[in-house]
């Protein structure tokens, strides 16, 4: 039996289920009257795993796999239908970079906003906020309205923020490409740094099968919400490759 001690993610049984109507209109009608017809998708089917502390698993799939599915019940973007959930640890989750942001806000000031949203006290930021700032590298921009920044711009920030606030559970999704060459390898090195602590817990979301090669020692293979394979990462690329062939 596993130590509960140990445990940074549980997944028992979880479905997700979404109401997929024939337009707008009938998804309005939908929230009042319970007659209007619809299709359900479980986005997520009956699944369960562990990911224990400093594992690094890639969740792998093709689009419709059910991957952001589980990354947003994980993160409390959305709740599962059915089963349990638990979650052990403060998340740094790099998915919509730039969420959480306020475009009247500065850079420096977003930061605060951002960490505060993740549950940190105004002398915890303040420790991290040299780091990010460096991390960040814009310049004078960083006390610039947010209105001001590239798209570009606004998902370094929000990278510097999620990798600086020292995360129990990291989660990465398709994050890694963002900005050019240079802050993409900076960015690597940074996750390379974090997982080097083997109490934080990596779960990795990439369509670069080497990537999750790289990064992670597990690898989890999932199609329409289920999972088919959970195993070593070069077995679970092994399984994947061999089904789309």
């Amino acid at each position: 039996m596993d130590n509960e001690k140990d445990i940074a993610i549980r997944f028992d049984h979880v479905t997700k289920e979404y109401k997929l109507y024939k337009n707008d209109k009938a998804r309005f009608k939908g929230l009042f009257n319970k007659k209007i017809p619809y299709k359900t998708n479980k986005a997520v089917n009956d699944l369960s795993f562990t990911v224990r502390r400093g594992d690094a698993v890639s969740l792998i799939g093709r689009n419709g796999a059910g991957k952001s599915t589980i990354l947003k019940i994980i993160t409390g973007v959305t709740f599962p239908t059915s089963g349990t959930v638990e979650v052990n640890g403060k998340i740094s989750a790099l998915l919509e970079l730039s969420a959480g942001f306020d475009k009247e806000f500065t850079g420096r000031e977003n930061i605060y906003l951002k960490c505060e949203l993740m549950g940190m006290s105004q002398e915890e930021i303040k420790a991290v906020e040299p780091d990010i700032v460096a991390f960040a590298d814009l310049g004078e921009y960083i006390d610039q309205p947010l209105r001001a920044y590239s798209s570009g711009m606004k998902s370094r920030l929000g990278f510097a923020i999620s990798v600086n606030v020292q995360p129990d559970i990291l989660i990465v999704d398709e994050a890694l490409s963002v900005g050019d060459r240079k802050f993409r390898k900076k960015c690597k090195e940074r996750v390379r740094e974090i997982m080097a602590d083997e109490t934080v817990t990596l779960l990795f979301v990439t369509h670069s099968l080497d990537a999750a090669k790289d990064f992670c020692k597990r690898g989890i293979v999932l199609e329409r919400g289920k999972k088919l394979f959970d195993g070593e990462i070069d077995e679970a690329i092994e399984f994947y490759d061999a089904r789309e062939e």
